[in-house]
C-alpha cells in the first residue's frame, strides 16, 4: 500500500477542529490569530463559540482549509502548546 492509499484525508479539504479552554474575552481572537499563521485564508469571524453550562469554559469550532497532513500537525501542535488552550480535538 502506498502512502497516498494510507492517507485517510484527501487534500486540500476543509477540516474541523474543536478547541477548548477557559472562558476569556480574548480566547477566540487568540485561537483565530494562531490558526491564521498556518492557514492565511482563514477567517477568524467563522469561529463558532459555545460556552459551558456554568460559563467557566468555552468550546470553539474552527474549520481550516487543510492543504497537507504537515499543516494540520503544525496547527495541532501550536494549539496544544498555547497556555489558553486546554483540549484540542
Amino acid at each position: 500500500m502506498t502512502n497516498q492509499e494510507k492517507e485517510l484525508l484527501q487534500f486540500p479539504c476543509d477540516f474541523p477542529i474543536k478547541v477548548m479552554g477557559f472562558s476569556d474575552p480574548e480566547f477566540a481572537k487568540t485561537v483565530g490569530e494562531l490558526v491564521k499563521e498556518f492557514d492565511p485564508l482563514f477567517n477568524p469571524e467563522t469561529i463558532a463559540r459555545r460556552p459551558s453550562k456554568q460559563g467557566r469554559y468555552e468550546a470553539l469550532h474552527v474549520v481550516v482549509h487543510a492543504t497537507s497532513r504537515e499543516q494540520l500537525d503544525s496547527i495541532y501542535m501550536a494549539l496544544t502548546h498555547h497556555p489558553m488552550v486546554k483540549v484540542v480535538l
